[in-house]
């Protein structure tokens, strides 16, 4: 699954209609000026005012430095819609250059959808400083598909008020599974409906952080070859009676469940709630939509100190794209996204003068004399506490960063189930729940 958002505010991503004609997404490469023309998906939508200013403001500036290359954008929200977006690629109306999640990128090469650009990306001038780890997701069987833009990891999203409330030290967050259960029934017990510690259980969500979870313990959702199911194990059975006895002995998540990702924003906004599980960019939403507050929202990392599951996105490129397409489109992406302190993403100058917060912990696309120009910018222009998030940074160097698993979305529909279970039946068999699991995984997994 995706985060939350992609920036520091509502960044609204784009399709191309499928009522449009297979020429408005993919193009001939050639616009009346005889300039090469490339299509483009998400751009902003001009309901998110700010975010599609900047958007066009730097397409024109791409252009003007560019006079032989001619950008179209395409708008709609959101900018991969799953009910739409297999048709789309099967039916080769996608953009030149198309936008993917981190978990769509073997499922597009699969279709053979893809241009294979492993032989233009020398061209990129970006390319050697990016994180190597977010590269390989987009290169499939030694070819490269696809360039990443964004990425998240999963941390802790914690209430220092409500930790300074319940005796807690505000700046020495939990760091394992077991801290986290002693702290939320200490916040738990504040009363007047306060949840120490709270869960997604519905809509694929549940699934979602058990994953993450599980990874935080140092186990995996299936097989390294892709090909079974690995969550009827010691980490698996950790994860599920975990949050059973939080919800069950302790009582510290509250007695509402089946919670998605705004019931639970709701809570932390609102002061009620201790901690959750989250990506950085929650934090500008608990803020600007739900009544938080910089100063008392914090994040650390994974409790468990084994791993993290980590997402994204990035662009891909049509396979009718022609090589003049593929140089002009990866040109649009080093200026309009992988320049450090500069483009859509980086202007973060532009972003603190628009009051959209700057200096939130994003993990880091660059490396090297680029990460620390990226840094160097962002420090200089951040509005936000950066002290609140430093655990998270500096913890987040000791663990393994893990992709989602294939399937995604089918595999956490299965584990909703197991979560939900645990969430809302005091004798919750969690053994037969694993097991039940297990089997309809490699069942999603046999027919790939």
């Amino acid at each position: 699954m995706r985060s939350t958002g992609i920036r520091r505010t509502l960044v609204a991503l784009s399709v191309c209609s499928l009522a449009l004609a297979v020429s408005a997404c993919g193009s001939d490469g050639d616009s009346a000026s005889g300039k090469t023309r490339i299509t483009v998906n998400c751009e902003p939508p001009k309901s998110a005012k700010v975010d599609r200013k900047f958007f066009e403001d730097d397409i024109a500036s791409f252009e003007k430095k560019n006079t032989d290359i001619d950008v179209v954008a395409h708008d709609a929200f959101p900018c991969e819609d799953p009910k739409t977006f297999d048709a789309k690629l099967a039916g080769g109306q996608m953009e030149d250059v198309f936008y993917t999640y981190f978990t769509d990128v073997k499922h597009v090469v699969d279709t053979g959808q893809a241009a294979d650009i492993t032989s233009y990306v020398k061209e990129l001038k970006s390319y050697d400083t990016l994180q190597q780890q977010l590269r390989d997701i987009y290169t499939v069987d030694g070819k490269i598909y696809g360039i990443p833009r964004t990425g998240y990891s999963m941390g802790l999203i914690y209430n220092k008020k409500l930790f300074a409330q319940a005796g807690l030290d505000p700046e020495k967050p939990p760091a394992t599974w077991e801290e986290v259960r002693a702290d939320a029934k200490k916040i738990a017990g504040l009363g007047n409906g306060t949840v120490g510690y709270a869960d997604y259980s519905a809509q694929n969500q549940g699934g979602w952080h058990f994953t993450a979870e599980l990874y935080s313990q140092g186990g995996d959702v299936v097989s390294a070859d892709g090909k079974k199911a690995t969550v009827d194990t010691p980490e698996g059975h950790a994860v599920l009676q975990n949050l059973h006895d939080m919800r069950w002995t302790d009582n510290s998540m509250g007695s509402k469940q089946l919670l998605v990702i705004n019931d639970v924003q709701q809570l932390m906004g609102s002061g009620k709630l201790g901690m959750y599980l989250s990506a950085p960019d929650n934090i500008p939403i608990l803020v600007k939509e739900k009544g938080g507050n910089y100063q008392d929202l914090a994040i650390a990392p994974m409790p468990g100190g084994k791993g993290t599951l980590i997402g994204g996105d990035g662009y891909m490129f049509n396979k009718k794209a022609t090589p003049e397409q593929i140089r002009a489109g990866l040109k649009w992406l080093d200026h309009m996204f992988l320049t450090p302190g500069k483009g859509f993403l980086g202007d973060y100058a532009r972003a603190k003068q628009n009051n959209a917060p700057v200096g939130l912990p994003e993990p880091r696309l660059f490396t090297g004399a680029a990460d620390a120009k990226d840094q160097e910018v962002k420090k200089a222009n951040a509005n936000v506490p950066v002290e609140n998030y430093q655990s998270f940074l500096d913890g987040n160097q000791a663990l393994q960063m893990k992709i989602e698993p294939p399937n995604a979305q089918q595999i956490y529909s299965v584990l909703d189930g197991a979560v939900s279970a645990v969430l809302t039946k005091k004798d919750a068999d969690i053994d037969q729940l694993l097991k039940d699991a297990s089997g309809k995984i490699d069942g999603i997994l046999a027919r790939g």
